[in-house]
């Protein structure tokens, strides 16, 4: 089987799955955001926490409590790292430095999982446990809160009440994310991946050396990465260690797994607001986007311009040879189409327009679908957008599923989109404009300012891959980049409920004539168009003297 015709095979059948999931996933979620009795299992937490599950909290109440249990996540992570060599299964590893338990903090709690450090080096069992696996969870929830909360501001009417974020952080962690993290553990166990408590074992190399390999609890932190959309690696070779993915099937499953919620939310959002033509519709942009940009990576990575790519049929440089191009390339534009950040390629490896296009596919605000939660209300921000641009070219009031869309709702769209350019371009400006920061770079030229333009893309759009060859574990990059993972998270959430709150209060207007349908196949093409001229807009000049100078040397 020709490599092109074994990676359609690899797609289809993911697309495939994924739809096969579509309304079943979807329908359950909409009964654990909807449902109004707690089990005794979630009853004992809201005690706990001193919460009361019954009452509902107005958007800016809702903010509040995303970002105090972020900023609690934060310290106790970070508290957790630095006081790793005084803990249990520590494995002899000394605390985490201050500036590298900063960045891996906020990494790990704004569900972007970026790491300045190799994981079998430098975190033992308990902080990767207790520590980085639990905020995989809780993170990935804090999203499906925030877009759910979203989805009632379009639903309700009158109101000021956006729900509990105790309740529907709660439920998405123990109804939908552990149940599927429960099982897809025991898949990937059944594949081959690792799960154990044991320390490093000596073993003798080919070269007649000696090499400590760790083992861990990785098939469970694997699956938690790939469902919740986060990202990070318990090895430094990420999703391309024989421990973390060890075969073509596991990979498969793996890619599944990034894929399989964000995909199923629009089902939920249909629901939620009393349509499922308008789920269908989200779901269809998502997908067009996803497809032209699993194409565009897999095409541009198999038939690439070179004696050595040409001789071979592929740009196999930087992937690994157990899954092939094409499916690397899938994973490729599955992690940054996504907010996942997990690799089982070098993205730095790329063919030049191959990297410009997982940059692309980050700088569209990660929609298609997205990370776990934020790929929906990023793209209900973006049919907001679309509705009041169509409005203005006929002249008439904008609405949105009866909600009209005035100054107060474009501005706070607006802002939604501007915090990850500005983030972007001012972070890789400031690293570009220092000698000491360029000394970082591997390499100069177009493909040293691609892997600046990479990383601060990464970082803002909350996403954690890494285009390597730029040495990112200094305390600059650390804090500089832990800023935007913070910004980048932070703002747009804010922005977000915000949003929610303003269309919550609304009473809905009826259609009219002049109502821009949003379920047929006109709106999908108007909000794929608005998704891309606003980031060729933005982020052009960059990529111009970045990714696209270098594919035309």
């Amino acid at each position: 089987m020709s490599p092109t015709l074994a990676g359609t095979v690899f797609v289809a059948s993911l697309v495939v799955a994924v739809a096969a999931a579509y309304r079943p996933l979807g329908d359950h979620m909409y009964r654990v955001y909807t449902g109004t009795r707690h089990s005794a299992v979630e009853r004992t937490i809201y005690q706990l926490v001193g919460v009361r599950p019954d009452g509902e909290q107005r958007w800016s109440v809702y903010a509040r409590s995303v970002l105090a249990f972020s900023a609690v996540s934060v310290l106790f992570l970070y508290g957790l790292q630095r006081l790793q060599d005084k803990l249990l299964l520590s494995l002899g590893m000394p605390a985490v430095p201050d500036h590298v338990a900063w960045n891996t903090a906020v990494s790990f709690v704004t569900n972007t999982n970026w790491q300045a450090y190799s994981g079998e080096s430098t975190m033992g069992h308990l902080v990767q446990m207790a520590g980085l696996a639990v905020q995989n969870f809780v993170s990935a929830a804090v999203g499906m809160a925030v877009a759910v909360a979203l989805v009632r501001g379009l639903a309700r009417r009158q109101t000021e009440e956006l729900g509990n974020f105790w309740v529907d952080l709660v439920r998405g962690s123990l109804r939908v994310l552990l149940p599927l993290a429960f099982v897809g553990a025991i898949v990937l166990v059944a594949g081959g991946l690792v799960q154990n408590l044991a320390a490093p074992h000596e073993v003798a190399t080919l070269t007649g050396g000696t090499q400590a390999i760790t083992g861990g609890p990785v098939a469970s932190q694997e699956i938690i990465k790939e469902l919740g959309t986060n990202g990070g690696g318990f090895y430094n070779a990420n999703s391309a260690h024989p421990f973390e993915n060890a075969t073509s099937w596991t990979n498969w499953v793996e890619i599944f797994a990034i894929l399989l919620i964000p995909f199923a939310l629009p089902r939920t959002f249909g629901r939620m607001v009393g349509d499922n033509r308008q789920g269908y519709a989200i779901a269809a942009i998502m997908a067009t986007i996803a497809v032209v940009g699993v194409a565009a990576l897999t095409g541009l990575e198999l038939a690439h311009h070179g004696t050595v790519p040409q001789a071979v049929g592929a740009s196999l440089e930087g992937k690994e040879t157990r899954f092939g191009v094409a499916n690397s390339a899938t994973f490729g534009a599955a992690t940054t189409l996504t907010s996942t950040g997990a690799v089982d390629s070098f993205h730095d490896s790329y063919t030049a327009l191959g990297g410009m296009v997982t940059m692309v596919d980050m700088m569209l605000g990660e929609v298609a679908p997205g990370g776990v939660g934020s790929g929906l209300y990023g793209m209900l921000v973006l049919a907001v957008i679309t509705v009041f641009v169509a409005g203005l070219m006929v002249g008439r009031t904008p609405e949105y599923l009866g909600k009209r869309i005035g100054a107060r709702e474009i501005k706070l769209a607006s802002m939604y989109f501007l915090v990850t350019p500005v983030l972007v371009l001012v972070g890789t400006a400031l690293a570009m404009g220092s000698a000491e920061q360029r000394a970082s770079m591997l390499n100069g030229g177009p493909h040293g300012l691609s892997e600046v333009l990479y990383a601060f893309t990464s970082a803002s759009n909350n996403n954690g891959s890494a285009f390597g060859g730029l040495t990112v574990d200094t305390p600059w990059y650390d804090v500089a980049l832990g800023l935007c993972m913070a910004f980048g998270r932070f703002l747009p959430i804010v922005f977000v409920l915000a949003l929610a709150g303003s269309l919550a209060r609304q009473t809905p207007v009826p259609a009219s004539a002049g109502t821009l349908p949003t379920h047929r196949p006109q709106f999908v093409g108007m909000v794929v168009g608005v998704t891309i001229i606003l980031v060729a807009l933005t982020f052009l000049p960059a990529l111009a003297l970045g990714p696209l100078a270098e594919g035309i040397q």
